[in-house]
């Protein structure tokens, strides 16, 4: 079971720090131009992704995994292919303190990773856009994220 619209819309309403898994510098990719919206409009965001080490984008290093980070992340936010989803979930679990939310791009499935995330208290959102979902619903440009 994944988060209902109501929780998923909370969940981002209340972030402030959101992890992207797979971010990437091109803003034609959904990769690319999902998180610039989302620091636009006052989030946090830390790109993750081995290909990019060494670069900074939205103002923050680009790390080569989830557990590099130091900080309390609201949002794991991801954009890979469904099938490779399982290979991070035990980085999300490492991740102290734990994000309250894995949240699954558009037309990202992957029902196995919610027993282990529920377990550990964490919600999960699949098949969603983050940037479709701040938009539809109205949500407020965040004023101070740092």
């Amino acid at each position: 079971m994944t988060a209902s619209d109501a929780n998923a819309v909370a969940l981002l309403r209340n972030a402030r720090t959101i992890a992207v898994l797979g971010a990437h510098w091109d803003l034609e990719r959904p990769a690319g131009y999902v998180p610039d919206y989302l620091f636009r409009n006052g989030y946090r965001v830390l790109p993750v992704n081995p290909c990019f080490v060494g670069q900074t984008w939205w103002s923050e290093p680009v790390r080569a995994t989830l557990a590099e980070l130091d900080q309390a992340v609201d949002i794991v936010n991801v954009f890979r292919k469904s099938s490779d989803i399982m290979a991070h979930c035990p980085d999300i679990l490492a991740m102290l303190p734990r994000p309250g939310c894995v949240w699954l791009q558009l037309g990202i499935v992957q029902d196995e990773l919610g027993p282990p995330l529920w377990a550990a208290v964490i919600a999960l959102v699949q098949d969603r856009c983050t940037l479709a979902d701040h938009l539809r619903h109205g949500l407020p440009k965040i004023v101070a994220h740092r």
